[in-house]
């Protein structure tokens, strides 16, 4: 009886999700936290898509800290730049997705953002 009906994302829709995306890799989590708050009342895709990058990205800080840390282990100095290409290219993927309509989940994420 209580069936829920999944509909196309429209074109703005995919564009502010794919805008979530692309937001982490120059605000970190800061823009697709915005977006989440802003959207997440009004559009299942967006809201769905923005806390989905909002995971990634302190994911992403805390790898940041992390590397941080260990660079006085010296393993740092490799997983700092390593932590920078994955946000880039898993961001990457994620526009991509959004921007087809098609929901993204990042890999190696935290999901602490429900």
């Amino acid at each position: 009886m209580n069936e829920i009906i999944e509909s196309v994302p429209s074109k703005d829709e995919c564009n502010l999700a794919m805008l979530a995306h692309l937001l982490g890799i120059f605000s970190g989590f800061v823009g697709a936290l915005v977006l989440w708050l802003v959207r997440r009342e009004e559009s299942g895709f967006v809201a769905r898509e923005a806390r989905e990058a909002l995971n990634f990205q302190i994911t992403v800080a805390l790898a940041l800290v992390a590397s941080i840390m260990l660079k006085l282990l010296l393993v740092g100095f490799l997983l700092f730049p390593l932590v920078f290409l994955a946000n880039f290219v898993f961001c990457l993927l994620g526009a991509l997705a959004a921007a087809k309509g098609k929901p993204y989940r990042y890999p190696l994420s935290l999901r602490l953002v429900n």
